[in-house]
């Protein structure tokens, strides 16, 4: 008879351990598990309604390469007497730099109050971040280069210089109200 190295042995009655155990826990819920199997199947099964039929897509083709890209913006070369653009000298200086509240819209301003200093009239006008500038005539605001003309009790009169549409620009009279 020969011997079996003792690590052999070992291992062999290790699994043969590991075997029997598994088997003892499974066979004792194996009654639980079957039970519950027999349960799911004998339910109703329900019918999946089938999916629904997709009408095919009719594509576009663009096949006119003469004409304007839908994806490009249009561009007006009519004649000035057919109200196409003609430069009437009106543009924004581009040069200036840009004063402190012209990097507001105009509708987040707020005049608060007016200041009159050795004869000259000043506006208080509140910026959204909640700062308080001293605006007088001749300074900028708004981001359409709008520029004050006038000051009052009740209100900033200023001229923006606003595209036309076609290409130029045009001048529009604003104004911030005193607010209460």
């Amino acid at each position: 008879m020969k011997s079996i190295p003792a690590r052999s042995a070992l291992r062999a009655l290790l699994a043969l351990a590991l075997g029997t155990g598994l088997t003892a826990c499974a066979s004792s819920n194996m009654q639980d598990l079957h039970h519950y199997v027999k349960q799911v199947e004998s339910r109703q099964h329900s019918r999946i309604a089938p999916l629904p039929e997709f009408q095919p897509f009719q594509t576009f083709v663009y096949q006119d390469k003469n004409l304007r890209s839908p994806f490009t913006p249009p561009t007006f070369n009519r004649p000035a007497d057919l109200g196409g653009h003609s430069d009437n000298g009106i543009h924004p200086d581009f040069n200036r730099p840009l004063q402190p509240l012209e990097q507001f819209p105009l509708d987040s301003l707020r005049m608060v109050g007016t200041l009159a200093r050795k004869g000259k009239d000043w506006a208080l006008v509140q910026d959204s971040t909640g700062t308080i500038h001293m605006v007088r005539p001749g300074d900028y605001m708004g981001q359409n280069r709008g520029k004050v003309v006038q000051i009052t009790e009740a209100k900033v009169k200023l001229v923006e210089i606003v595209p036309d549409g076609m290409g130029g620009w045009m001048k529009r009279k604003a104004a911030l109200a005193l607010s209460e």
